[in-house]
């Protein structure tokens, strides 16, 4: 029997392995770290050779940002590490300069918006306030724009469900092909386009300005993208629910109704808030058909109206100090009113999502 002594050649089971990606790592914190220093190293830069504009102190700050992920991850980690930590921080700099002019249009809106957002501004209207004069409210437009989004609405949601529903359940040849061909004509049709053709309407059968005049015109606006969000959403539904309902003896309709539908509620709910926030901001359309009002007008179909595009338009073109913080605050509220209409459209899809279980 041999006394020899086999070696063990094995590295320590301590030791990393040679290309390990977990050899060593950056805390968590590290990107933010990178972030503030690429910040505070552009901002020192801006200032040393005197630059002015604060979008070359950012471009500046991004560059040193990537930089310094990279120099730093390929030290103490390694290459593959470093270009992935690369990728990230470009993402990061891409979500920060699509957020800077959002974030810098919410402050100066609110910021103005606040001088002249009162409780009297929000239930006065401009009846016996001339534009040079400090006063008056948007009371009247408030109520033109909840009307007529509210008709088109009423108009276009189901009208570009069922025709949605149609594409994807039902529609097969050239018909299904030439209603999503103008679907998407449609989609991007100006607003203009849209309000000549009520225009040319209303000059055919001898048709009043009215609040309804504008809400036929927001309605073909508004119909496409209802029409394109809800299809999307509904392909999304997996088919084996629609199998297993059929599977069942159930009918297609009702399927449709009690299994499609409620699934994709959340989805189609959205698609219909977006599609009211592309309209509520509208002026071509209310310019032509309303005609707009100083005074206060509940009846839609009746007599001219206003509505808070037309108003912060109406007072921008007066010109003075006071109608450019009434055109400001009356911006604050058609932001707030978009935020409220997307508030609520989460919680409308959170209670009508199906429940899930374990």
């Amino acid at each position: 029997m041999s006394n020899a002594v086999v070696q063990d050649t094995r590295p320590p089971a301590s030791a990393p392995r040679k290309g390990s990606l977990s050899r060593r790592g950056l805390p968590r914190w590290a990107g933010a770290a990178f972030g503030a220093a690429g910040l505070a190293l552009g901002c020192g830069i801006g200032l040393a050779f005197g630059l002015d504009s604060k979008v070359q102190w950012g471009l500046l700050s991004a560059i040193l940002f990537v930089l310094i992920s990279y120099v730093t991850t390929s030290v103490v980690e390694n290459k593959r590490q470093a270009k992935d930590r690369v990728a990230t921080s470009l993402v990061w700099v891409c979500f920060i300069l699509a957020l800077v002019p959002l974030v810098s249009l919410l402050w100066t809106t609110i910021k103005r918006g606040s001088k002249a957002l009162s409780g009297d501004f929000l239930s006065h209207s401009m009846n016996g306030v001339t534009g040079f004069e400090p006063g008056g409210g948007v009371y009247h437009a408030l109520i033109g724009t909840l009307e007529q989004v509210g008709i088109a609405t009423v108009i276009s949601a189901p009208i570009g469900l069922l025709t949605a529903v149609y594409l994807v359940e039902y529609g097969k040849g050239a018909l299904a092909k030439a209603v999503t061909f103008f679907v998407d004509v449609m989609t991007g049709i100006p607003s203009i386009v849209a309000g000549l053709f009520i225009l040319t309407l209303m000059l055919m059968f001898e048709l009043k300005p009215s609040g309804f005049m504008g809400s036929l015109a927001l309605s073909i606006l508004m119909m496409p993208v209802v029409v394109r969000s809800t299809e999307e959403m509904l392909k999304l539904v997996p088919n084996e629910l629609r199998e297993a309902s059929l599977a069942l003896g159930v009918p297609k309709w009702r399927t449709i109704l009690k299994v499609v539908l409620p699934t994709a509620i959340g989805g189609i709910t959205t698609g219909v808030m977006l599609a009211i926030a592309r309209i509520a901001g509208e002026t071509a359309p209310i310019m032509l058909l309303v005609f707009g009002s100083q005074l206060i007008n509940t009846n839609p179909f009746d007599g001219a109206q206003s509505s808070l595009p037309f108003y912060i338009w109406e007072q921008y073109r007066v010109g003075s100090d006071a109608s450019y913080d009434r055109g400001w605050a009356a911006a604050l509220v058609l932001i707030a009113f978009v935020m409220i209409l997307n508030l609520v459209a989460r919680g409308i899809a959170r209670w009508k999502a199906p429940k899930t279980g374990r």
